[in-house]
């Protein structure tokens, strides 16, 4: 794979940016199907690389994966702050194929992931921008934002969360309200299909849990897993692997290259 860091301008965040870049070296045919690929809250576009073997995963499927630095901005529109959905889901596919001609434009080709607050993110760019993202992968996702908001006092106080998403009681409903968004998609053919994995010793489970039987009873195609764990590096490793085994199944590159 080749591994590139991209420093670029983002018109969407008004401010030059970075992201790592991995791409397939040995694409015989076609384009790359791509993974953009979302960090939690305590890291930055380096930690898939720097925590995980995705190099070698990927590399096994000749997939391509962006990871973009998400800042703290919980990949949405802050109520005070930046535009982080328009970045991730909107401008950050547009430019990436512009620079990377490799890559795949369709839809059915293009995934999102993540783990904690790249988990939210990851299912926020999946129901919110259904057109660009076919499938989303959310490890250890924090994905009630109401929840997050209103109990996530231990991990920043509640002004950092109301600039984020607002007051807790608006987030209900809201576009951060992803069983909200989940809903309103219910009807469409073109709804994404969920992968969702977390750890029964994780303090996020019963969330995860209660987005499983939510977006089933919807009528989403989800596939849910969940075994002894933790939210640590450790477990994503070994389970972002077993993603990509559901997300390109059979698909074999060089995990050498």
């Amino acid at each position: 794979m080749a591994h590139l860091i991209v420093h670029f301008y983002s018109d969407a965040l008004g401010m030059r940016t970075r992201m790592h870049v991995l791409l397939p070296e040995c694409l015989t045919e076609g384009k790359a199907k791509t993974l953009y690929l979302l960090h939690g809250m305590s890291d930055n576009d380096a930690i898939w690389a720097r925590r995980t073997s995705i190099d070698r995963y990927a590399a096994a499927k000749n997939l391509a994966v962006v990871m973009p630095d998400g800042g703290l901005g919980w990949y949405t529109d802050m109520r005070r702050g930046l535009p982080w959905f328009q970045f991730v889901a909107r401008e950050l596919p547009a430019l990436c194929r512009r620079f990377f001609p490799i890559l795949s434009p369709r839809r059915e080709d293009t995934f999102v992931g993540g783990v904690s607050m790249g988990g939210y993110g990851a299912l926020k760019c999946a129901l919110c921008a259904p057109q660009t993202f076919s499938r989303a992968l959310c490890l250890s996702g924090a994905l009630d934002a109401a929840d997050v908001a209103a109990n996530g006092g231990n991990v920043a106080p509640r002004d950092f969360w109301e600039d984020v998403f607002g007051p807790a009681g608006e987030i209900p409903g809201s576009p951060n309200d992803l069983f909200a968004a989940a809903a309103a998609l219910r009807e469409m053919s073109a709804r994404p299909k969920v992968y969702i994995w977390c750890g029964t010793e994780d303090f996020l489970h019963a969330m995860n849990a209660r987005m499983r039987d939510h977006l089933r009873a919807l009528g989403y195609e989800v596939t849910y897993a969940e075994s002894p764990g933790g939210h640590c590096w450790k477990d994503w490793d070994a389970k972002i692997a077993e993603a990509l085994d559901e997300l390109v199944p059979g698909e074999e590159g060089n995990p050498w290259r």
